[in-house]
């Protein structure tokens, strides 16, 4: 046989090796995730389900779905265990709080401006503010061009619907 003739079998062979070897590597992450599982935890079911729970066992896990409502489901049934934050933000509403952990910004940007330094180097910068040229024409220059283009468009004679240019 031919090197060339074995080696789609190779690919396909080493293909679903890593595929498999993915597939045990989310199911071992999955198993390790539903045994640290402890009473008071908020978890997702697979169908859908937000709970707490209230009580671990070997194969079964008891929740506590809402006032007087306990259910049992299995292991496997848990989709996800839940941080506390992200649980009371998706059950109870209830926002945590980033702004008081971080720094206030404002709304304007007039105080991430402001400096330290006095009051006489402010009023410096402010005059090096009007001296700038942005190479824009005068007003006056765009007045003379405004105008030469209007007496321009007066000097040809107007078009009727049947004129055109060609002679």
């Amino acid at each position: 046989m031919n090197a060339y003739t074995l080696l789609p079998f190779i690919v396909l062979i080493a293909a679903m090796f890593l595929m498999t070897r993915s597939a045990k590597k989310k199911q071992q992450q999955a198993a390790q995730m539903r045994n640290e599982m402890q009473p008071g935890s908020g978890v997702r079911t697979i169908g859908g389900m937000y709970a707490t729970v209230k009580e671990v066992n070997e194969d079964t896990v008891l929740l506590d779905a809402g006032p007087g409502v306990e259910l049992l489901f299995a292991k496997n049934a848990i989709g996800a265990v839940l941080s506390d934050d992200e649980y009371n933000r998706i059950v109870h509403g209830i926002e945590h709080d980033l702004k008081s952990d971080a720094d206030v910004v404002p709304d304007d940007a007039s105080s991430l401006t402001e400096t330290d330094e006095t009051d006489g180097s402010a009023a410096a910068a402010a005059a090096s503010d009007d001296k700038i040229d942005l190479g824009k024409k005068d007003a006056a220059e765009d007045a003379d061009a405004a105008g030469a283009a209007e007496a321009k468009a007066e000097d040809e004679p107007k078009k009727t619907d049947g004129d055109s240019d060609a002679k």
